[in-house]
């Protein structure tokens, strides 16, 4: 039995503690998500609440796994799965449960990790495994162990496929503030559009890569995962792991930045498959096109393309108050395919030698 290598996206009270060593003073973020979250935990556990693991869709190599989940107080009687059609707003009605001890049984190995702020499992762990898909069985306590898909990428994988989600395959102009705020809060995901054109796309690019690997890479929040999942089954679109984020404060502020977490995942994923070229699809409403020039200028050999689906003007409008998109970074080394719509991306990257005439 083995500790794992936590690498979770940080945990606010720890940074709050290294802070308060180095005589500085946390965010006020932070104090009063800390109070509020301690006054809270200690209600529910007395009435009897107590601590179970949800998994997340997760990534691995032939010999170690990132495994992703999040631990939450649940009531007696609790539900063993996070519900995937909850009225958006249910989803973010959560109470965490940090500092627990979480099994994770990967194949043969056996390891203990501890839950980090807000509950969130992100661990990096040795394991021996097989490409193609395997299970972690997660489990706290003497609960019955619940199961965390694991997409295994092997050695013949070459090429792998990061994907926004919002405004890529949604269709939710995520910017609005008042329409960000029904989507997320008040409606089901089976309410939900998916952006015309984009499921066939991906099909295609699945087709003519069996064993591609598919991320969706959003800044979205972790609470949206089972309905994100359940929407992305529904429309057919191939399945993979999300990184998503925590809404929550930092150390530095009330706002965690979005264009850190991807950038940040995106060199993690260059790093850890360095094997893999990829293809990185995005939209041109909020900062992919220059997220994914910067990506394409600082790894020339890794990025194969980039495909950016084009918002209407009305939707720019919307997002920007203005009908004319902000201008991406030019870097002379991957131009992006662009278009309006799956279709018109599929044309494009067959027009590049992308996908097969």
């Amino acid at each position: 039995m083995t500790d794992g290598q936590d690498t979770s996206r940080g945990d606010a009270r720890d940074a709050a503690r290294d802070d308060a060593r180095d005589g500085a003073l946390p965010h006020r973020s932070v104090q009063i998500e800390a109070r509020v979250h301690t006054v809270v935990e200690r209600n529910l556990r007395s009435r009897g609440w107590s601590p179970r693991v949800f998994p997340h869709t997760g990534y691995a190599g032939t010999t170690w796994a990132r495994v992703l989940g999040r631990v939450l107080l649940v009531p007696p009687g609790g539900p063993r799965q996070a519900r995937e059609d909850r009225r958006g707003w249910r989803r973010f009605v959560t109470t965490s449960a940090g500092g627990i001890p979480v099994t994770i049984r990967l194949g043969t190995e056996t390891h203990v990790v501890t839950s980090g702020h807000d509950g969130y499992l992100d661990v990096l762990l040795p394991a021996e495994l097989e490409p193609g898909w395997a299970t972690a069985l997660l489990s706290v306590g003497d609960a019955e162990p619940v199961a965390a898909s694991l997409r295994v990428v092997g050695p013949a994988t070459r090429l792998g496929m990061v994907s926004d989600v919002d405004d890529t395959v949604i269709q939710t102009m995520l910017p609005r503030p008042l329409v960000a705020f029904r989507n997320a809060f008040l409606v089901r995901e089976n309410a939900r559009r998916t952006v015309s054109g984009m499921a066939e796309l991906y099909r295609e690019i699945g087709e003519a890569h069996p064993d591609v690997f598919v991320v969706y890479l959003s800044t979205g929040a972790w609470n949206t995962a089972p309905a994100l999942t359940s929407f992305l089954t529904r429309h057919d679109y191939p399945p993979g792991p999300l990184l998503l984020t925590d809404w929550g404060p930092t150390p530095q502020g009330w706002f965690r930045s979005g264009q850190d977490h991807k950038r940040a995942q995106l060199a993690r994923l260059f790093a850890e498959l360095p094997d893999l070229q990829w293809l990185l699809v995005g939209d041109d409403g909020q900062h992919d096109p220059t997220l994914y020039a910067e990506a394409a200028t600082a790894h020339p050999d890794k990025v194969l393309g980039i495909a950016i689906r084009e918002l209407s003007t009305t939707e720019h409008v919307v997002v920007h108050g203005t009908p004319v998109a902000p201008t991406g970074t030019e870097d002379g080394i991957r131009t992006p395919v662009s278009a309006p719509d799956g279709f018109g991306l599929r044309a494009g990257l067959r027009a590049r030698g992308l996908l097969p005439g």
